[in-house]
């Protein structure tokens, strides 16, 4: 692949707001656990390699367990997740395929406050705008390291 545009370099001052938005989702009381996971299930989904290798990393370095990690693209059989986290894989595929059933949305908001599903899905749109910024413009894939982005 040839080389691209480093958007980190020419679009700096409009990706600060995505990075703050990040900053401050973490402080949800979803949990860093709950919320890696989603990171990584959506990266799955839109196949960003430089985002499914950094969110694994920090997944790993928060005390996530490989088998769970593993799991996580055929969560559905898998019997390792808990209803919350089942109620917001479904969630994190339903908003990413811009496809929200009332079936999906009833499971969601019976697991999650207002609040939390509102933050739940500003997480996955913003690890979706991410994944496409880092698909556009591919970047050392692998080389991440845990706490690079704060």
């Amino acid at each position: 692949m040839e080389k691209r545009i480093n958007i980190f370099a020419k679009g700096q001052n409009h990706l600060k707001h995505l990075l703050e938005l990040g900053r401050e989702l973490k402080k949800s009381t979803l949990g860093t656990g709950l919320l890696e996971l989603v990171h990584v299930r959506v990266s799955q989904i839109n196949q960003c390699a430089y985002c499914i290798d950094m969110h694994y990393k920090d997944a790993r370095a928060n005390g996530e367990t490989e088998q769970r990690l593993y799991g996580l693209s055929a969560w559905r059989e898998a019997p390792y997740y808990s209803d919350r986290e089942r109620a917001a894989f479904a969630w994190a595929e339903a908003v990413t395929a811009a496809h929200v059933s009332d079936e999906v949305y009833n499971e969601a908001i019976s697991q999650f406050s207002e609040l939390e599903l509102v933050e739940l899905t500003l997480t996955i749109t913003t690890t979706n705008a991410w994944n496409r910024i880092n698909i556009a413009f591919p970047h050392g894939v692998g080389t991440y390291k845990v706490g690079m982005f704060g």
